[in-house]
């Protein structure tokens, strides 16, 4: 461990007014410290910032400091993000983890956590070792020949289908961004994984009201049923009036190098009927554009098959 110094601020002003690395659960930035791939000179353990709240009064407001376990449980949250919550980490993890921490964490990406290895998102301009290395778990879509590293989070997933957008604070004031325009695909600079500016920080999880996303769902599709990343997933949310797709909202996790938006299977699915037929046509398209390497290709029916499933989940599997 390399020394470091800690302070501990008590207000969004004064934790946004000295430079340095946020420390809130712990779960990720501890890691990546014990594993010198993170080693920052300067923390500030921001738990005693009055950042915490679940709001459910009109669409969801969580504050970012809010465990995703206390997230999970509560009453008026949307299935699918719930789900994802339910169905990330261990318990202990989500009871330790918050949910701003959770939507900034690093990728799980075997080679960015092993200094001995090449990674641009670690070491810029060093190379990516997963392009002809153990890439079985990485990414098949938003890739580029600097990078193929998946996005971690699976609650982004869920956010990023039903619209969320973050509230941000720095010593000027406060800005928001949508969810899905805050994470940026690797191009040539992978070490830049959002549009996180120095010295912000997030506040808010604002999730926009959104009545028939209580018919929402989240599939995990992994190795084992419990603590494990995901293999590929989807967050559907499907709003179903007299047995035809009135709307939807379709993206998928486990694939991308961010939380990926389907607007394509959302097309195909307005207008459509709710029935299997319906479904796979849509998710014909959700892999277009992919660009599978040497041991993931298996992902791209995959990825059709696991937004089928949440489709026919969320109709009880009856429509065929």
């Amino acid at each position: 461990m390399r020394p470091f110094e800690l302070t501990a601020p008590t207000t969004v002003e004064a934790a946004v007014a000295t430079p340095g690395t946020y420390l809130a659960g712990g779960t990720t930035l501890v890691d990546l410290m014990k594993l010198d791939v993170l080693t920052p000179q300067h923390v500030l353990d921001i738990n005693d910032v009055p950042l915490r709240g679940i709001d459910t009064t009109d669409g969801l407001r969580f504050g970012a400091l809010e465990r995703m376990g206390a997230i999970a449980a509560h009453a008026g949250v949307y299935p699918a993000i719930s789900r994802a919550l339910l169905l990330s980490a261990s318990q202990q993890l989500r009871n330790m983890a918050s949910i701003g921490g959770n939507l900034l964490q690093r990728t799980r990406c075997s080679y960015f956590r092993d200094v001995a290895m090449p990674c641009n998102k670690r070491v810029p301009g060093s190379g990516c070792s997963a392009l002809t290395g153990a890439n079985r778990m990485h990414a098949i879509l938003g890739t580029s020949g600097s990078c193929v590293a998946t996005h971690a989070s699976d609650v982004a997933v869920a956010l990023v289908a039903l619209d969320a957008r973050l509230r941000l604070a720095d010593a000027t004031g406060t800005r928001e961004v949508a969810l899905g325009d805050f994470y940026q695909v690797p191009g040539d600079t992978p070490a830049v994984e959002n549009d996180l500016r120095p010295g912000e920080l997030i506040t808010e999880v604002l999730v926009p009201r959104l009545d028939w996303a209580a018919n929402s769902t989240y599939v995990k599709v992994r190795d084992r049923q419990s603590y494990e990343f995901a293999l590929c997933s989807a967050a559907v949310a499907l709003d179903v009036r007299d047995g035809i797709v009135a709307d939807a909202r379709v993206a998928a996790g486990g694939v991308g190098t961010v939380p990926w938006r389907l607007p394509d299977v959302e097309a195909a699915l307005r207008g459509a009927p709710a029935t299997e037929a319906a479904f796979e046509a849509a998710a014909a398209a959700a892999a277009d554009g992919a660009q599978p390497l040497s041991e993931n290709g298996f992902k791209v029916p995959l990825l059709q098959r696991t937004i089928v499933r949440a489709l026919l989940e969320l109709t009880d599997g009856s429509s065929r």
